[in-house]
């Protein structure tokens, strides 16, 4: 790409109208940038630099159907991101969302770190789901999905009282659904922590286990419930069954590891917690629960070790950029 970039900015440097064209754009000033762009291809009809600004400095203004056909021809280094960018924006904003969702993807091929592209997929996917949920309340407004959705977006506002309600209002309608169940005990621990909420949660649970009976996640929630409740047997039963059910449950892993800790099953302990921070090598409880069942055995040099790679995960980045998030986060003097 550096290349790319490399080559353009030698041809803006080549020509001093072009230059000032590429200017205009960048600083969102599109009439002069229309009229430079023009004027450097009255004399030069084929430059490809030229003719990709000003497809872009038209897509900008919402001229969509002009740009396309340039933007979609872009072939060369930078360019062809610059030009894949802004028609994927031209083509969701003219409703073409399939071709702009096989354009970004294959953007995301190309440049899979890209900052823009990221964004841009981010953006259109919430764009995508923000027209669908519209859809659904206005064509199935009946539908107990459009209960479940409503719930899903009451947990994301942190609602969970609303979404509790949502939930039982879906379970109303379909009893059979699967993941409803579950969900709704999800959202009444995420609610409260009382013994009540508690056996309520457990209640959901269970009742999903009947609908859909190899739910690991549903077992893994029935084991925190009873270790809560200092049932360490049946806390145990839980989080084997689901592991049993799916073997990488690295929460399950922890979890269990944790309960062998305490129950002075070291072995056990460590074969599981050794799994999980072997899954995901960058989980700290994982190492945590692997330091303490380590130093509990009383193997220290490997609770030490343990430590030193713990510390390094929670050591914060250094360099330039998170100098600079640092600094965001500093408070301006008092003036």
């Amino acid at each position: 790409m550096m290349q790319g970039i490399s080559l353009i900015l030698a041809l803006l440097v080549l020509n001093p109208l072009l230059q000032d064209g590429e200017r205009a754009f960048q600083e969102g000033r599109y009439s002069v940038a229309t009229e430079k762009l023009q004027a450097v291809l009255a004399n030069s009809p084929k430059d490809e630099v030229a003719k990709t600004f000003l497809a872009m400095t038209q897509a900008a203004t919402g001229k969509c159907s002009t740009a396309l056909p340039v933007l979609t021809t872009v072939r060369q280094g930078e360019l062809l991101r610059l030009a894949s960018l802004a028609a994927v924006k031209c083509y969701s904003t003219i409703g073409e969302n399939t071709q702009a969702f096989v354009l970004l993807d294959r953007l995301q091929k190309t440049y899979p770190n890209d900052a823009d592209v990221l964004y841009l997929d981010a953006k259109l996917h919430m764009k995508a789901f923000n027209d669908a949920t519209y859809k659904m309340f206005q064509r199935s407004p009946s539908s107990y999905r459009v209960h479940e959705l409503s719930a899903e977006i009451f947990e994301v506002q942190h609602q969970y009282e609303d979404a509790v309600g949502e939930y039982r209002k879906a379970i109303e309608q379909n009893p059979a659904a699967p993941d409803l169940h579950f969900r709704l005990g999800r959202a009444i621990l995420l609610e409260k922590h009382d013994t009540d909420s508690l056996k309520r949660a457990e209640e959901e649970f269970r009742a999903e286990l009947r609908i859909s009976p190899e739910d690991s996640a549903c077992e893994f929630q029935l084991g925190q419930i009873a270790a809560v409740e200092g049932n360490r047997d049946a806390a145990a039963s839980h989080f084997k069954e689901a592991l049993e059910l799916t073997p990488d449950f690295v929460q399950a892993l922890i979890a269990l590891g944790k309960l062998e800790t305490t129950n002075k099953n070291f072995d056990g302990a460590i074969a599981h917690l050794q799994r999980a921070v072997e899954l995901q090598p960058a989980n700290e409880t994982a190492h945590y629960a692997l330091l303490t069942a380590y130093r509990d055995s009383g193997d220290l040099e490997k609770a030490k070790l343990e430590k030193q790679k713990l510390d390094s995960l929670q050591k914060p980045p250094s360099g330039e950029f998170s100098d600079f998030l640092k600094k965001l986060g500093e408070k301006q003097p008092e003036q």
